[in-house]
C-alpha cells in the first residue's frame, strides 16, 4: 500500500500505439527511375479526447506527399495514437496537457514510424521535423479567438497566459 495523496495530481503514460497507417506509390515502379529532386508536402493534426474517467487518448495524424515533376512518388498517412491517465488536473489546464503536452510526447513515435515506412518503400526516409506543439497551440487559440469575436461570450477558452475571453 502507498500513502499517495488521492487528490495528487496524476499524469502517466498506458499505451503508445500506430493507430493508421497508409502508403500509396501510385506511379510505381517508373516513379522511381525520376531523377528530378522531390516536392514534399506535409500537413499535420492533434486531437484528444476522454475515453473514460481519467483516460484520454492523444493523437497525431500526418499526411507526407511527395511528387517528382507532377507526379506523386509516394503518400504516406498516419496517426499515432496514446492513452494517458491523467486526473485531479484543474480544468484549465486540461486543454493544455492534451494539445501540447501529450503530442510532444506521441509525436516521436509517428515520426519513427513515418521515416521507417518511407525506406521500407524503397525512397530514402523522410525525417519529420520537431514541432513546437506550443507554438500550434497558441496559433489554434487566436484563430479560435478571432473566430469568435463578433460572436456573444461563450464558454471560456484558458490561454497560458491567463486570459480567459
Amino acid at each position: 500500500m502507498t500513502d499517495q495523496d488521492p487528490q495528487a495530481p496524476v499524469f502517466a503514460i498506458q499505451r503508445m500505439y500506430l493507430k493508421d497507417l497508409s502508403l500509396e506509390i501510385p506511379n510505381a515502379p517508373r516513379i522511381f527511375l525520376e531523377t528530378a529532386q522531390p516536392a514534399v508536402e506535409i500537413q499535420l493534426d492533434v486531437s484528444g479526447e476522454p475515453l473514460v474517467e481519467g483516460i484520454y487518448e492523444s493523437c497525431v495524424t500526418v499526411t507526407v506527399t511527395t511528387k517528382v515533376a507532377d507526379k506523386v512518388a509516394f503518400l504516406v498517412e498516419a496517426k499515432q495514437g496514446g492513452i494517458f491517465e491523467i486526473r485531479n488536473v484543474p480544468q484549465d489546464q486540461m486543454h493544455l496537457l492534451l494539445n501540447v503536452v501529450c503530442p510532444n510526447i506521441v509525436y516521436p513515435y509517428l515520426r519513427s514510424n513515418v521515416a521507417d515506412v518511407i525506406q521500407r518503400a524503397g525512397f530514402p526516409p523522410i525525417h519529420l521535423a520537431e514541432i513546437n506543439f506550443e507554438a500550434l497551440y497558441q496559433q489554434r487559440l487566436a484563430q479560435e479567438q478571432a473566430q469568435a469575436q463578433p460572436q456573444p461570450a461563450g464558454p471560456s477558452i484558458y490561454v497560458p497566459n491567463g486570459k480567459q475571453n
